[in-house]
């Protein structure tokens, strides 16, 4: 049976070097803030990480450098999908090789596939190349435009993916959610991927979530879920009311990673910049977000480095 995720898995950030280069070192830091804040994995070189933007050996040493820097019990999950599936084969291969937890896939965002049929097929022969491990839909439609029902690919993938361990489910369709969640009498994993509806997910009947912004403040969350838990609806609201001002917050200042890496520097983690063609705040606006970060309910919640 497959075992559901509890808790919650971030979606790191890459971090680059002065000349642009992907910064290796900082990753055993990185993992151990996240450890330490009860993050319980992470997803990466997933949309966060800019993934569509690094080289496919950027990849494979990202994957190996997160992979070796984890402490026992941390899960890593690796984003393989890539516009030649080629490549997202080779990079299932290689995540099995290294040991990875399991892996995901975004569907093709360029010629993409017709119908959820030719989804299931595609994503069938990816999850083949690394049978041993659990694979996972990615579904961000508004990556990449693929707006089927997950409900519908699940009636089809169950069938042809032997290894199919659930979905990233980073859309707002909660009724598509929920009847994902139920699918089989909850056979399948389906993460929660939207921080900002964290609340409606639970109420949907989520257990696990993948997600940015507990980059940043895992503990919002972790007290968003107890109140839930405990019954207390007002103060689970707030909670969630102080997510999405914070993710609004980051969407205003037109460069959403610029951003999320500014606090984390707030944090203790200098991670750069962001790769062409993704945008870097100005000097300006970096303090702009600091003083407004500063006098907002979320700096209580901030990550501890």
């Amino acid at each position: 049976m497959i075992k559901q995720t509890k808790g919650f898995i971030a979606a790191p950030l890459t971090g680059y070097n002065p000349d642009g280069s992907v910064n290796l070192d900082i990753i055993p830091r990185y993992a151990d803030m996240l450890h330490k804040n009860g993050i319980i994995g992470v997803f990466v070189n997933g949309t966060a990480g800019e993934g569509a933007y690094l080289t496919f050996d950027e990849r494979l040493t990202l994957a190996e450098s997160w992979v070796g820097s984890v402490p026992e019990g941390f899960c890593v999950l690796i984003h393989v999908g890539y516009a030649d599936q080629a490549e997202s084969i080779a990079l299932a291969v290689h995540a099995a090789d290294i040991g990875a937890d399991g892996i995901a896939e975004i569907g093709p965002s360029f010629l993409k596939t017709k119908g959820v049929n030719a989804l299931a097929e595609y994503t069938a022969t990816t999850a083949s190349s690394a049978s041993g491990l659990p694979y996972y839909y990615y579904h961000m439609p508004s990556i990449n435009g693929l707006y089927f029902p997950m409900k519908d690919y699940l009636d089809i993938a169950h069938k042809v993916i032997p290894n199919l361990t659930g979905i990233k489910f980073t859309h707002d369709d909660l009724k598509d959610y929920k009847r994902c969640l139920e699918f089989r009498d909850r056979t399948y994993d389906i993460l929660f991927g939207r921080d900002e509806f964290l609340l409606d997910g639970l109420k949907a009947g989520a257990s696990g979530a993948v997600g940015s912004t507990y980059n940043i403040m895992v503990g919002l969350y972790q007290e968003l879920v107890k109140a839930f838990q405990d019954g207390d609806l007002e103060k689970a609201h707030r909670l969630q009311s102080i997510s999405a001002d914070t993710c609004s917050l980051l969407h205003n200042t037109g460069a959403f990673g610029s951003g999320l890496k500014s606090i984390m520097r707030m944090i203790g983690l200098d991670l750069g910049g962001m790769r062409h063609p993704q945008l870097n705040l100005s000097e300006k606006s970096v303090m702009d977000l600091k003083q407004a970060v500063e006098h907002s309910e979320m700096i209580r919640f901030l990550n501890k480095a």
